[in-house]
């Protein structure tokens, strides 16, 4: 019986619809998986039961697909679909082993934020600050931009930690580990006007940045502010303290070409992970390492 008529792949069709209770589309999506992967190992290696299959054959299919230009995310889809009808074969004992079952996926790359342009963030911060709330929602997108804060950084902010005089903000980052970032005079100056009108509420401790009710701004309600104010400035793209951590690192580096300083103000550990997040080109990187280092290229003897 050839791989692409066996009863199994009705059986599991049933399995999943009627006992995992997947959705119709997700089943669908892996019935086509399994059928396209039997059509491979019936026609291209004439494998006729699925006995017959090992991690090798399933290694071609996979590589097969790649060849063909799917993404890491398809391909990842097909050998879930794989893995999981080995699993169902091998409860009902028809097969002695999942022949997927150490076979990993390629890494899928997850998508960067786009950053704002220089434009875009400043139409953002062209708010009308008369009103407290609006002067501490600008002394926080303000601060995300000069400073390149995360979310939790910025939230946890005491007053103690704003150095006015030298015009720095110490920051613990992620691991408790902390770090020292300067804060711009454009943003300094907006802390400055927000704190000038922070005395109207009363706060149990030292928070930067306060509720109407007097409490520490949480996590979600600064993504709500910054959300509200993308939309009321009519940006085209969504406004999240993200984005703004990106587009200050990606405006740094543009400027500076400097990935070690970008590196130590965003309180990265690994250089490649500033890389990373800042979408550097690395034909930039070996351009630059060309002209500079000393034995880049061959001496002309």
């Amino acid at each position: 019986m050839r791989l692409v008529e066996s009863p199994w792949l009705s059986r599991f069709e049933r399995y999943l619809s009627a006992e995992r209770q997947l959705a119709a589309h997700t089943v669908r999506n892996y019935l086509f998986e399994l059928n396209r992967a039997a059509l491979f190992l019936d026609e291209q290696l004439s494998l006729h039961c699925w006995q017959q299959v090992t991690r090798e054959h399933l290694q071609q299919f996979i590589a097969r697909l790649h060849r063909q230009g799917l993404s890491a995310r398809s391909l990842a889809l097909s050998l879930s679909a794989i893995k999981q009808f080995g699993e169902y074969l091998l409860l009902h004992n028809h097969i002695e082993q999942n022949p997927a079952k150490t076979l990993s996926a390629p890494k899928q790359n997850k998508p960067l934020p786009k950053n704002m342009d220089l434009d875009a963030v400043g139409h953002l911060l062209e708010i009308d600050v008369s009103d407290p709330l609006a002067a501490r929602d600008k002394a926080m997108m303000e601060l995300f931009y000069s400073s390149g804060l995360r979310l939790a950084e910025l939230a946890a902010l005491d007053i103690a930690d704003i150095n006015f005089d030298g015009k720095l903000v110490k920051v613990m980052g992620k691991g408790s580990k902390q770090r020292i970032v300067p804060i711009g005079e454009v943003a300094m100056s907006a802390v400055q006007h927000w704190l000038s009108l922070r005395n109207y509420q009363a706060c149990p401790d030292d928070a930067l940045f306060l509720s109407q009710q007097g409490k520490r701004l949480s996590h979600r309600s600064i993504q709500a502010r910054l959300k509200k104010w993308g939309n009321e400035q009519a940006l085209s793209v969504p406004v999240h303290p993200h984005k703004l951590r990106h587009s200050f690192a990606t405006h740094m580096l543009e400027s500076s070409g400097d990935l070690r300083a970008v590196q130590e103000l965003l309180g990265h550990a690994n250089l490649s992970t500033t890389q990373i997040y800042t979408s550097l080109d690395f034909q930039h990187l070996a351009q630059v390492y060309d002209g500079a280092h000393p034995r880049a290229k061959k001496s002309k003897d």
